[in-house]
């Protein structure tokens, strides 16, 4: 078997090319390591091959796609404020890139194609938890060009008959998490500030809830999606639990400070996975307080993280509120 994994250097991508490494794949993995690290593959180098390409320019890169099986979509430009300063670069890496990636496995025949959804799609929902048919109301950019690929994905099973699938993440955390300088993830967040001896800059009053999603039971899931025989199906894959940050911040130990509420995020977000697991037969099998204690054994991958105080976070999120706000 052959499978070709976009954004493999990156924190889901690059356990994944471990999982098929371990089924005996030969993997190619496409990167512009915009956000994705050379040393997430360093511990299989020769056994990779590496591409380095841009997917929101058509070129060389698809020429890759001769002979692969499964395709795992992975790669995307992420969180939240970025998308709203800069939702031009987010329209070209996340709807142009997957455009030219699905015509190129549509023209290559390949066998599978898994792309890696957002929940963010369904914004504050109305039921918890949240089913696939839940309504979808993207709140920013990266939700809404995030949706708009799934939505390329899904048309492009209806009418080119691409054996596709999409997969909607709930709050993936694990380690090699990003650790870019950008405002994002709340597990980054809390990690360098517990490195550097900082309080953890709780949002609000702490009591919402979030569906934690350990990357190993996410990367199960992506194979069982690539196993599997079904097509033009949106699935959500979740931890079958929701868990306070306060919760969390217990987990990982020290101290708190809290910091205002921001708009568009849900008190909750909490994943109906009855879907699939009637279809695909996935369960998840990392709870949260196993998926933390792994986290901590390998906090040092976070030494040199950005460490975000409640004043730089401010200033990082003033679009937010400017864009996001009351009668904005």
């Amino acid at each position: 078997m052959k499978s070709l994994v976009t954004g493999g250097a990156g924190f889901i991508g690059s356990h994944l090319v471990d999982a098929l490494l371990e089924l005996g794949h030969e993997v190619v993995v496409l990167d512009n390591f915009s956000t994705g690290r050379p040393e997430n593959l360093s511990h299989v180098k020769g056994r990779v091959e590496i591409v380095e390409c841009d997917l929101a320019v058509p070129g060389d890169w698809m020429r890759q796609l001769k002979g692969v099986d499964w395709v795992f979509h992975l790669a995307a430009l992420a969180d939240i404020v970025p998308s709203i300063q800069n939702p031009d670069s987010y329209f070209r890496a996340n709807v142009d890139g997957t455009f030219n990636l699905l015509q190129a496995c549509a023209a290559a025949g390949v066998k599978r194609f898994a792309y890696s959804a957002s929940s963010s799609c369904y914004g504050i929902p109305d039921q918890y938890p949240t089913p696939e048919t839940a309504e979808i109301r993207p709140q920013y950019p990266y939700a809404l060009t995030k949706r708009l690929g799934e939505e390329l994905v899904m048309h492009w099973a209806q009418v080119y008959k691409l054996p596709a699938l999409a997969l909607r993440f709930f709050n993936v955390y694990g380690t090699r998490s990003r650790t870019s300088g950008t405002y994002g993830a709340v597990f980054g967040v809390f990690l360098a500030q517990k490195l550097g001896g900082h309080p953890l800059t709780v949002v609000g009053d702490g009591t919402q809830t979030r569906d934690f999603t350990y990357v190993t039971d996410v990367v199960r899931a992506l194979i069982a999606a690539a196993k599997s025989d079904r097509a033009g199906i949106s699935y959500n894959v979740g931890s079958g639990q929701t868990v306070s940050v306060n919760r969390l911040v217990e987990l990982i130990g020290g101290d708190k400070v809290h910091i205002p509420k921001r708009p568009g995020e849900p008190d909750s977000t909490f994943a109906d996975i009855s879907r699939i697991r009637r279809d695909l037969g996935w369960e998840p099998k990392i709870s949260i307080e196993e998926g933390v204690a792994e986290v901590l054994r390998n906090i040092d991958y976070w030494r040199n993280a950005p460490v975000w105080t409640p004043a730089s976070i401010e200033t990082a999120t003033r679009d937010w509120f400017k864009y996001l706000g009351a009668g904005a």
